[in-house]
């Protein structure tokens, strides 16, 4: 029982309760009448008024409207009341359903307030205010998923709709950062999917948050528990909330309907089971049914209706009626062979036997002291002994006689409904020949199940001539009430078939199942009863006194056809325990009413019918209670009650902590089977008013599951079509009629959904959603349940919500990026701003369809395709009026085609499609001519470059060379990276850039060499010489022209022209190569011209010359009288300087090492040559010694410093080598022989020592 609230509270609802209507049940239509007191204050109002100016009929219009509001909630609160009883019933005492173990568990969901909360650390995190450690990737990660998702306004409405729960979040990180780990390089000793739970442990650090780290256990413990098996206090506690009922009323639903006991729960239901069976039958005699959609059915409705109370009796009978003992479930095994007692009408009821009610019972003997033992010496020891007749015997412990206490419990099992227990006092025989202990003193008891429990003395018998005349026992005798005896104690009895005698006996009603009860009576040490009588048919009732019978003075009477038994006890309590457990027990609908309580309820006399027990009557009709509990349930109209049930449990469903999606929680769902089932609410109404509930909630925003609407409409179209989804082949014209409005309800839902299916699905949440969506508009548009819908008519709905999708998706956006304002004031660059960030926009939005919506419409790709086709249709109305507004020849729109096509050209569906094409036909003439004009400005700057060229180097060349250079490589990379789509375009762009750059290289090839042979004439031809950078610049533009060739003159094209491409570009090739042949060849004449004239100062020398005559006679004439100096080496110095420093010239300046070493081979070769040339000339003259040491000083310098350059061995040891090296030798020796001191050390020898 539960216990009452406080008394402040009571006061408060008594007041309330006790204004309330007194009156009968409610009619069949299922609605309480008004309450008295709202129809006694309108009377009330009509007499008081007082004379005086009438009011006003808008006063009196607010007055009425007040009224019938006010009527209005008590009729509502009224019927919520009664509905609580119904349901607290259905929990109280459950046989058809139980709570469902195996339903998804639903996730807390998110609130606004919390969303805001994850927004604020996931900001902290990025601001690096946490202590979480990240690299990059991760952080670029969170941005992504901060910046997209959570700031995102569809996740908002999502999130305010109740259908977002902290795993959706979760699930929408998880898949982006898989596609982003995917996409990372691989690393070794570290797999991705390390990285994946990282950065998921990561995430749920930011998600918890520093403060709730310690509170997220607590939480999930307890959401674990609420959504599984709640127990009954739980349920009661949850409809109240659902229905609004207080707990003071509660408590005295609780009480008055005995909810704690369950055989007058049980006995309830048999009576509802039969009033609905006498229903049934009174609708079949008088032919009122409801509406079929066939005569036919009229008849099977009824045999339905029996069928299913029937249904219900044996779910009822099946119920043990206790955990009892094996006797008890034999018996009910033995029942449950013959259902014929199920059918209303069947005579052949199944008889009872005396075996078939035996009971067993278990009784506890507790032993406490004797007193009044004399007796016995002190120091004697004394000992108890206990049975229950016809059964075992036990002892106690010894004790002293001085103190005989003991505290020993026996515990016994009986058959018998009034066994015998004897309990004896002993002591010690001190006697060698005794055979026995000597017993002291005896009792002998007869405990029922009524008598008390508590410890009492008992007086012994003692043996003749015993001083222990006062000897007494304390003792307990508990014996136990068996659950299935559900009352017993002493009556008078009378009956024509059974008791035909007047004779006090000792009764038990016993319950051998749910539908079978026996009144037995027994005698004293017998297990089975002596006579019995089944209850089943009787009729009991409170009956005045019979003044010819002798014994018992208050009477009550079981009457049958053709039987009366007359039953008397002796006290008024016991007979009103007798008939209330008789009237459980016989399932009759009167209720029967002591006289005195009669008068008390209704003192002006009439027939009064209530359901409450005698125990509770006063205090449930004194708070108003008792036309709730006393109304017959089979006269209210269940389909409507469970209409405002249903809908208020959903209600309270959505609006919970879960994520629920239009579910019911399992106590939930328990509840409303088991309300369907006892009160025969059909299975096709219930889910005709759970989808219109679902449809409801829906359209004002709730998220609800399209899994849940289709298992509902499969259920209801499976029945109106006549498939029996229930076993219920009955289908009414309201059914019919309800379920057209549902479909066509439904089907207009699903098409909005699909239409907004980014605002009603965002990021592809709930998981599935919208691929359950379309295969249940699949299932709502088939036109009955077997015949599929052609997959074309499917399409075409889909096709033209797609068509509304992409209005409606693009119309929002536009709105988001505020468009039209900006387009309509903006400047040109504004315009395009705007539209560039609108294309942005517009890609993302097709990148979320395919990435969470695309795996939905997996069946139709190509309508998923039509769809983005129809969203840029829409978008190049706004493109092409930006475009319009660009001034000419403006290139900043190309970053736009760029943006544009990288997206569209990657995807299968839309690569060249509609969109693409047309905005490829926009950008043809801007690229064309903005190649024409790169054409025309690159000529013109590589004509005024060299014109005014200074040839300074810079970088690889100079600077118009490189100028020229780096506009061919930029404009082709810009032609590259607009990866433009039409193959053939494409081709034509690339090969006329590659012509392009081929003439552009050639004109530069050829205005360098032109001014390389001019620089080179305007050097002298002496020792004086050194190259000019000017020259080397110009050699390494050649050179980096040669480079460039390769890079921006190559077609990568077919084989069908790379034969025809190849000769072109291997013009190019060869005029460059030949170019740089010229200018080396140029360069080299120029240096070996210098070698020409030191050569043509040492012809001086020559012999038989005059210059050399008179050299010889100037210096013999002179040496007579001074000491003349010798000629020195100054001029092979000379020379040996300017090549060094000319090769180093080269070294440092020029770019390419393979065309220095050319350069270096053909100097060295061209140089030994003209010295090969100058001794053959002079092969018949010997030479002088100055020729002798300049040119061997020459020879061997020259050979070792190109030698150190990197010529190599076989040009340096030529035969031109050879033949000066053999004549210089050969010079070397004869001069040795005539004039050994003239050499000064020069010698041809490797050996000696050089100079410089």
């Amino acid at each position: 029982m539960l216990d009452p609230s406080s008394s402040e509270e009571e006061s408060d609802e008594l007041q309330e309760e006790e204004r309330r209507r007194d009156g009968p049940g409610a009619p069949a239509g299922g609605s309480l009448p008004p309450p008295r007191e709202a129809r006694g204050r309108e009377g009330g109002a009509g007499r008081a008024a007082t004379p005086g100016p009438s009011p006003s009929p808008s006063v009196l219009s607010e007055g009425r409207e007040e009224q019938e509001r006010l009527q209005r909630e008590e009729r509502e609160k009224r019927l919520r009341l009664q509905l609580y009883v119904f349901i607290a019933r259905c929990i109280a005492h459950p046989f058809n359903a139980k709570q469902p173990t195996d339903m998804a568990r639903r996730q807390q969901k998110l609130n606004k307030q919390q969303l805001q909360t994850l927004k604020e650390r996931f900001q902290a995190f990025l601001n690096g205010e946490t202590q979480i450690v990240a690299d990059e990737a991760f952080c670029n990660a969170v941005r992504s998923y901060y910046e997209v998702f959570l700031k995102s306004d569809r996740v908002a409405r999502m999130v305010h709709s109740g259908g977002c729960s902290a795993n959706d979040f979760r699930d929408v990180f998880k898949k982006n950062i898989e596609k982003r780990v995917r996409s990372l390089p691989e690393i070794d000793g570290l797999s991705k999917e390390t990285v994946l739970s990282s950065w998921l442990a990561k995430y749920d650090a930011i998600y918890r948050g520093e403060e709730d780290f310690c509170k997220q256990p607590n939480r999930m413990a307890l959401s674990a528990v609420s959504e599984l098996i709640l127990s009954k206090e739980q349920l009661y506690e949850m409809f109240q909330q659902i229905l609004g009922i207080k707990k003071l009323e509660h408590q005295l639903i609780y009480n008055a309907c005995q909810l704690d006991n369950a055989d007058e729960q049980a006995a309830q239901i048999r009576r509802e089971l039969d009033g609905r069976l006498q229903l049934a039958e009174q609708m079949a005699r008088e032919r009122k049914f409801p509406k079929f959609i066939t005569r036919e059915m009229e008849n099977m409705y009824i045999e339905e209706l029996r069928s299913s109370v029937n249904l219900l009796m044996a779910n009822l009978e099946s119920l043990p009626v206790s955990k009892g003992g094996p006797e008890f479930k034999l018996q009910k095994l033995k029942r449950s062979q013959n259902s014929a007692f199920l059918d209303i009408g069947d005579e052949n009821e199944v008889q009872l036997s005396k075996s078939d009610v035996v009971l067993s019972f278990t009784l506890e003997i507790v032993i406490m002291e004797v007193q009044g033992l004399k007796s016995v010496a002190p120091n004697r020891i004394v000992y108890c002994t206990m049975e229950v007749e016809g059964g075992e015997k036990l002892q106690t412990d010894q004790a002293e006689a001085s103190r005989p206490q003991w505290g020993t419990q026996g515990d016994f099992t009986t058959t018998h409904p009034r066994p015998v227990v004897k309990v004896k006092l002993f002591t010690e025989s001190t006697g060698v020949l005794a055979l026995e202990d000597k017993e002291l003193g005896r009792v002998v008891l007869y405990p029922t199940s009524n008598s008390s429990k508590s410890p009492d003395l008992h007086k012994m018998i003692v043996p003749k001539n015993s001083q222990d005349s006062d000897l007494k026992i304390k003792l307990a005798v508990r014996m136990d009430k068996p659950p299935h005896m559900k009352h017993c104690g002493y009556l008078y009895a009378l009956g024509q078939k059974v008791w035909k005698r007047w004779k006090k006996r000792y009764f038990v009603l016993v319950q051998v199942s749910q539908y079978t009860f026996a009144m037995c009576s027994y005698r004293e040490k017998k297990s089975e009863p002596q006579e019995l009588m089944q209850l089943e048919g009787y009729t009991v009732d409170y009956t005045a006194p019979h003044t010819g019978l002798q014994g018992g003075r208050m009477f009550f009477n079981a009457v049958k056809e053709g039987d009366t038994v007359i039953f008397a006890s002796d006290d008024e309590q016991d007979r009103i325990l007798w008939v209330q457990a008789m009237y459980r027990a016989t399932g009759q609908s009167y209720k029967p009413i002591p006289a005195s309580q009669a008068q008390k309820m209704n003192p002006k006399g009439g027939n009064v019918n209530t359901d409450v027990s005698p125990l509770y009557t006063d205090r449930g009709q004194k708070h108003g209670m008792e036309e709730f509990i006393s109304a017959n349930p089979c006269t209210f109209d269940h389909a409507s009650l469970f209409r405002l049930l249903q809908r208020q449990t959903l209600d309270h469903r959505l609006n919970d902590s879960y994520s629920c999606l239009g579910w019911f929680s399992p106590g939930q769902v328990f509840v409303l089977d088991e309300y369907c089932a006892r009160y025969g609410v059909r299975g096709c109404h219930r889910h005709l008013c759970y989808l219109n509930e679902l449809i409801e909630h829906s359209e004002n925003g709730s998220v609800i599951d399209p899994t849940l609407l289709h298992y509902s409409f499969a259920f209801c179209a499976s029945h109106v079509h006549g498939n029996r989804p229930d076993g219920i082949g009955t289908v009414s014209v309201d059914e019919k009629e309800r379920f057209e409005e549902i479909k066509d309800r439904l089907s207009s839902l699903l098409e909005n959904q699909i239409s907004h299916f980014r605002y009603c699905f965002p990021f592809g949440r709930p998981e599935g959603a919208l691929k359950a969506t379309l295969s249940l508009l699949e299932r709502v548009l088939m036109k009955d349940i077997a015949t599929p819908i052609p997959a074309e008519e499917v399409k075409k709905v889909v096709r033209k919500c797609l068509e509304k999708a992409a209005l409606i998706n693009y119309t929002r956006l536009t709105e988001y990026a505020k468009i039209e304002e900006a387009m309509n004031q903006a400047t040109p660059a504004r315009k395009l701003e705007e539209v560039l960030h609108l294309a942005e926009l517009c890609i993302e939005v097709l990148q979320q369809n395919e990435e969470h919506h695309s795996e939905a419409f997996a069946w139709w790709p190509e309508l998923l395709a039509e769809h983005a086709e129809k969203f840029l249709s829409l978008y190049s109305v706004d493109m092409d009026s930006a475009l319009e507004a660009q001034p000419q020849d403006s290139w900043d729109s190309f970053p736009l085609f760029q943006l544009l096509n990288n997206s569209l050209r990657n995807d299968t569906f839309l690569c060249n499609g509609k969109f693409h094409k047309h905005l490829q036909e926009i950008f043809v003439p801007m690229v064309i001519r903005y190649i024409d004009l790169m054409e025309s400005s690159i000529a013109q700057s590589i004509h005024r470059g060299l014109e005014q060229e200074s040839w300074q180097p810079v970088k690889n060349g100079s600077a118009t060379s490189e100028d020229l250079f780096w506009k061919l490589d930029a404009l082709q990379m810009f032609v590259f990276d607009l990866h433009w789509p039409e193959p053939e375009f494409a081709h034509h762009l690339e090969q006329r850039l590659k012509l392009m750059a081929t003439d552009m290289i050639e004109a530069c090839v050829k205005r360098t060499r032109i001014a390389f042979e001019l620089k080179l004439q305007k050097t002298n031809k002496s020792t004086d010489l050194r190259i000019p950078s000017s020259l080397c610049t110009m050699f390494n533009v050649l050179v980096d022209a040669k480079k460039q060739t390769a890079k921006l003159c190559i077609l990568d094209g077919g084989q069908e022209f790379a034969s025809q491409w190849q000769q072109y570009h291997s013009k190019i090739d060869d005029l460059v190569e030949e170019t740089v042949k010229e200018i080396i060849s140029l360069l080299v004449s120029k240096v070996v011209s210098v070698l020409e004239g030191v050569l043509s100062k040492l012809s001086r020398y020559d012999e038989g010359t005059f210059f050399s005559s008179l050299v010889s006679f100037t210096v013999k004439a002179a040496a007579k009288y001074v000491d003349v100096p010798k000629p020195g080496m100054d001029l092979a110095d000379t020379y040996i300087m300017f090549v060094r420093q000319n090769q180093d010239i080269l070294r440092e300046k020029v770019n390419e090492e393979m065309y220095i070493e050319k350069l270096f081979d053909q100097w060295y070769s061209n140089s030994m040559k003209v010295i090969c040339m100058w001794l053959a000339d002079r092969l018949d003259l010997q030479l002088h010694i100055y020729q002798l040491k300049t040119l061997i000083k020459i020879v061997k310098k020259t050979y070792r410093d190109f030698r150190l350059q990197g010529v190599m061995e076989g040009t340096l040891n030529s035969k031109t080598y050879d033949t000066v090296h053999s004549r210089l030798t050969m010079e070397e020796a004869t001069v040795s022989v005539t004039d050994a001191g003239g050499l000064q050390g020069i010698t041809m020898k490797d050996s000696d020592e050089e100079e410089g």
